[in-house]
């Protein structure tokens, strides 16, 4: 079967759970992710009048059936396609004749192929966890790296064992946890980086459904890499009363008590404490998602999100919050005005329709909304 996408026609074939999947045996066609498929061409759309003079050389290291390339090179993009699968290869390479457009495919192993070329933009979207992929990566790609992790409950702390071998951080399972995933995954990308004094920059990152996707900014020196590590540290957290403090720094200094409630609490790290977006760039990206995008409504809300959200490390589930409170909740909106005319800035934030990131402790806040 032939699936349309973004304004390109690709070959899939459909498996006994509706599942899409490539022709070949094992090539994977997933169709919940056209939202982040979407927003890849708009960012590379925005990176391309941003920060260069036009498209550059992009890799779908990855491409399965080659969605991701097909739709970068029809977005102007020099694209060549890997997989260690020739049946992937071979699809992808159908998918771009198909839309009569150029572009290289080679089946090969990614992380020997990164170490013997060099993209100005590389897109990671592996089966499972990205982290046997990121030396490799951070020595192939000049601008951009854009990752996709799809193993959030390690990231998250769900699976906690798996989180600290794979990401050398020590996750919580937290009730901000989609956030604690990003964070985690931000902390491996950015050491890696800087093992090659390649400072690595969040400026689009999103935490969608069952994945999330970030977009790193790659500049060279090992000055630049050291601010990058310096924006590390660690949260601690009540699971209590949902207190949190952060301190950067690659040394931990756990809280033990909780200062709020007097209960035990957790402490998780070394996590990525920086902005994990650039808000400015957000608004730029909005402004290239098309209406021949299929989740363009989406993309945008996801962007007008973004473009205003805050960069505290942590958020809060309102929700959350009033049933620990054993209150009921008042909409959002009368939330926020709350909160600000209680002097404390405050915004939504786009990992739930009821989080908001704000300064002001637990205590605060219940006392400005109460």
């Amino acid at each position: 079967m032939n699936v349309s996408e973004g304004g390109v026609t690709i070959e899939v074939s459909e498996t006994r759970d509706g599942a899409s999947e490539g022709t070949g045996e094992g090539v994977f066609f997933n169709p919940t992710q056209e939202l982040n498929r979407d927003l890849t061409v708009a960012v590379l759309d925005t990176w391309a009048e941003e920060q260069r003079d036009g498209p550059g050389t992009y890799l779908d290291a990855m491409c399965a059936s080659g969605v991701r390339g097909v739709r970068a090179a029809n977005a102007g993009w020099d694209v060549t396609c890997t997989d260690i699968d020739s049946d992937a290869t071979e699809l992808a390479a159908r998918n771009l004749d198909r839309n009569d457009l150029a572009g290289e495919t080679e089946r090969t192993n990614v992380n020997a192929h990164l170490y013997e070329h060099h993209y100005d933009v590389v897109d990671l979207d592996p089966f499972g966890t990205v982290v046997p992929f990121l030396d490799a990566a951070f020595n192939g790609a000049s601008e951009l790296l854009c990752i996709t992790a799809t193993d959030t409950a390690p990231l998250c702390g769900a699976h906690f064992e798996s989180g600290v071998r794979k990401y050398g951080v020590v996750p919580r399972n937290t009730e901000f946890h989609p956030e604690m995933g990003t964070r985690t995954l931000l902390s491996a990308s950015v050491r890696t980086a800087a093992r090659y004094d390649v400072a690595a920059t969040p400026v689009f990152t999103h935490a969608t459904s069952h994945y999330v996707r970030t977009y790193l900014a790659l500049d060279s020196g090992a000055s630049e890499a050291n601010d990058r590590i310096d924006q590390l540290g660690y949260v601690d957290w009540c699971n209590h009363c949902y207190w949190r403090d952060h301190e950067h720094g690659l040394i931990a200094d756990p809280v033990e008590e909780c200062p709020h409630c007097g209960h035990a609490t957790q402490t998780a790290g070394p996590l990525w404490l920086g902005p994990t977006h650039d808000q400015s760039f957000a608004a730029a990206v909005r402004e290239n998602v098309t209406e021949t995008m299929g989740e363009a409504t989406k993309a945008r809300r996801l962007c007008d999100r973004l473009e205003v959200e805050r960069h505290d490390p942590t958020h809060y589930d309102q929700h959350e919050l009033y049933g620990n409170w054993g209150e009921s909740a008042i909409g959002m909106d009368d939330f926020l005005d709350a909160l600000r005319d209680a002097g404390h800035p405050a915004s939504r934030s786009h990992y739930g329709g009821t989080t908001f990131k704000t300064p002001a402790s637990v205590g605060e806040i219940r006392d400005a909304v109460l």
